[in-house]
């Protein structure tokens, strides 16, 4: 099984409904198959051994994908929104190749050796050019679909190899073949050099779900987008639904949203809450994964939230704020350092298993002898199944000999009505190892002290948890998905070498 089995069986069934675009004058699925065809022969006939993409969401995005596959050459979305030297420099890792880019920024690949550049209006016109290449794409589960490189929030991005039985197990293990209506458009808002854009894409696609594309998220033009293209389902990464929640003040509201999932970080309590007051007619869904796993592992689905949002009882309140329980399709274990398995409560590191998860890198295998890979996320499960996201390993603070968990303090600091966002990282101490340091942003026109910090936090949760070091900004920094880059707040507290 692979990828364009799923598109032949899309193309098959569905051939005249619209996959991505406008209802009027989109590309349909026969369309996107007569197109991925005729781009794996004008790739088969070129020396480069992979495709790479460094351009913003348009419709040849998918047709690259599947056009890939087709050649048998991987796919590799890249992050044109990086420096020029950074992106050059992963650009010199995937030689030869051909590599596409939107009209205008052909300059920023000149003169890399090995690189054939041309621009998505350049590789639209040979595409119409080329012959369609037969339907006699490899059936080897393990070849390369797509290298993706990590986020890299803790260092510099590893590139991870997703092979066609990861995707493909993804797929089958989570969504139903022609399952979406001709009527549901989902928005994709997310880079196309994300996991979730990925992702996005074959889901879509194999459930004849239509693709709406907003190639640079903005809180506004998303709302818009929504409302007029009467979009049914999108996901968003937590910080981009605050700024949505932040746009419906007008009252208006998004009455065609039927299914919203968020991901990608962790979401804060105060921000699910306030969305499920707004939208009470829009089924939530938590997904938590990883670019390694191709997508979700675990999910708090709609009925997890309202039972959540509706009970009395603390501790199925506080499941509002997991990822809820794994997919029937992986198994998760918490382990301890050693690689022990943990009780229910204890934190952890989270490990995860099944056909979907890759655990692979270009530089090496992380999966043990058993098939586990280890995640680097910190985590836990309650009595009932669901898990909970400490965040990564690296920032849980140490002080004193106890582990505190950053999310826990921003979750409080953000149910002060002053408080728009807020950050928490561990320092050095002399005195305790490591020491708190949080991050303050207010809403326009609020004000607050440090002391009010300090006395909030505390008056919430121990003492132990009360910064030593408290500062107010203007913003914190985000990388172009959406998570919070703790390393360079944490850094103004590193001593020079």
């Amino acid at each position: 099984m692979n990828l364009l089995v799923l598109l032949e069986m899309s193309s098959g069934a569905m051939g005249d409904r619209v996959t991505v675009g406008a209802l009027d004058g989109g590309l349909t699925f026969e369309q996107l198959f007569d197109r991925a065809a005729r781009g794996a022969t004008y790739l088969r006939n070129h020396s480069g051994e992979r495709l790479l993409y460094a351009g913003i969401s348009s419709p040849v995005l998918p047709v690259a994908m599947y056009a890939s596959s087709w050649a048998g050459k991987p796919y590799v979305p890249l992050n044109y929104r990086l420096a020029d030297d950074r992106l050059r420099m992963l650009i010199g890792r995937q030689t030869p190749a051909v590599l596409v880019c939107d009209p205008g920024t052909e300059d920023r690949f000149a003169g890399i050796e090995g690189i054939e550049v041309l621009t998505t209006d350049a590789f639209n016109a040979a595409i119409d050019a080329a012959e369609a290449a037969e339907p006699d794409w490899s059936m080897d589960e393990d070849d390369v679909a797509v290298l993706l490189h990590t986020s890299g929030t803790t260092g510099d991005p590893k590139i991870a190899i997703l092979r066609q039985k990861h995707l493909t197990a993804y797929v089958l293990g989570s969504i139903e073949f022609m399952g979406a209506g001709e009527e549901e458009a989902t928005l994709v808002s997310v880079p196309p050099y994300h996991i979730a854009g990925i992702a996005a894409m074959i889901t879509s696609g194999f459930s004849g779900r239509r693709i709406v594309q907003l190639p640079t998220f903005e809180p506004a033009e998303w709302v818009r987008l929504v409302r007029d293209n009467a979009v049914t389902h999108a996901m968003v990464v937590p910080t981009m639904l605050g700024r949505i929640l932040d746009e419906l003040e007008d009252g208006l509201g998004l009455p065609s949203i039927q299914h919203l999932s968020y991901g990608g970080g962790r979401m804060p309590l105060p921000v699910i809450e306030r969305a499920m007051k707004l939208l009470p007619q829009v089924n939530f869904v938590n997904a938590y994964g990883l670019t390694e796993t191709s997508s979700s592992i675990a999910v708090l689905g709609p009925q997890d939230h309202r039972d959540a949002w509706s009970s009395d009882d603390a501790l199925v309140r506080r499941r509002l704020g997991s990822v809820g329980k794994p997919l029937p399709t992986v198994e998760i274990s918490i382990r301890g350092p050693l690689g022990e398995e943990l009780p229910i409560g204890e934190k952890g590191e989270i490990w995860v298993r099944g056909d979907q998860v890759s655990g692979e890198y270009a530089s090496k295998r992380a999966l043990n002898q058993d098939g586990w890979f280890p995640t680097n996320d910190a985590g836990s499960f309650d009595e009932g199944g669901y898990l909970f996201i400490e965040g990564r390993i690296d920032d849980v603070i140490v002080r004193g000999g106890e582990n505190l968990s950053p999310g826990e303090i921003e979750d409080v600091l953000l149910q002060h009505p002053s408080v728009r966002e807020a950050a928490v990282v561990g320092i050095p101490s002399d005195e305790w190892g490591e020491a708190v340091a949080a991050f303050v942003v207010l809403h326009d026109g609020r004000a607050m002290t440090a002391q009010e910090v300090s006395d909030w936090i505390v008056k919430h949760l121990r003492s132990s948890r009360k910064p030593e070091h408290i500062e107010f900004r203007g913003d914190l920094p985000y990388n172009e998905t959406g998570k919070l880059l703790r390393r360079e707040l944490k850094a103004q507290f590193t001593p020079a070498p």
